[in-house]
């Protein structure tokens, strides 16, 4: 072969390479803005770097990959259920325990369902991946509950953190049939596995 050939072949090659690797690149970060929705464009910010952002989203699906996330049993359910109402029924004489109590009972939910209970960010982080419609309620109502501890919170604040915690509580508390439906498993296909 002569050598003004094997270049010709080895720049299309090289060419080749390069789109593959765009396409791939495009196909990935599409998948994942899909995954995560509006934390895929927080992490971008916070990253300042897209190829950072995806990343650090990655390895948050990595993490929580190995971890022994499940769902509730339906009694753990109806017991989480039953406290939900009461600190709802709370929030009307005393709207700022409900939201401490609704925050409390969110990391007692995500315990029982395998969470570590690491810090807030952490928590947030490991949610976005399975949870993330509601995640960014949750840093919300967080922020609320922090600034409620700084006295800066008005009982509308506190009204919209219980709804944002209302929206996580609702997520978390999926039992094992729930999970099931929502995979598309019925108890059919479960006795076939």
């Amino acid at each position: 072969m002569e050598p003004k050939v094997i270049w010709i072949i080895a720049a299309i090659v090289i060419a080749a390479a390069i789109v593959l690797a765009f396409a791939w690149r495009q196909r990935r970060s599409a998948h994942l803005r899909q995954k995560f929705g509006r934390e895929y464009d927080r992490a971008v910010e916070e990253k300042h770097d897209v190829r950072a952002a995806e990343a650090a989203l990655e390895a948050r699906a990595r993490r929580v990959a190995k971890l022994h996330i499940k769902p509730l049993t339906p009694s753990d359910a109806a017991a989480f259920g039953a406290s939900w109402r009461q600190i709802q029924s709370q929030f009307v004489d005393d709207p700022k325990g409900a939201v401490i109590s609704a925050d409390r009972l969110i990391g007692e939910v995500m315990a029982a369902r395998g969470y570590p209970l690491d810090d807030f960010e952490q928590r947030a982080n490991d949610l976005s991946v399975d949870h993330p419609a509601v995640v960014t309620n949750y840093r919300a109502a967080r922020e609320i509950v922090r600034r409620h501890a700084q006295g800066q919170a008005s009982t509308e604040d506190l009204r919209q953190a219980m709804v944002f915690h209302r929206a996580l509580f609702d997520e978390l508390l999926a039992t094992t049939a729930d999970s099931d439906r929502l995979h598309g498993h019925t108890p059919e296909m479960a006795r076939r596995r």
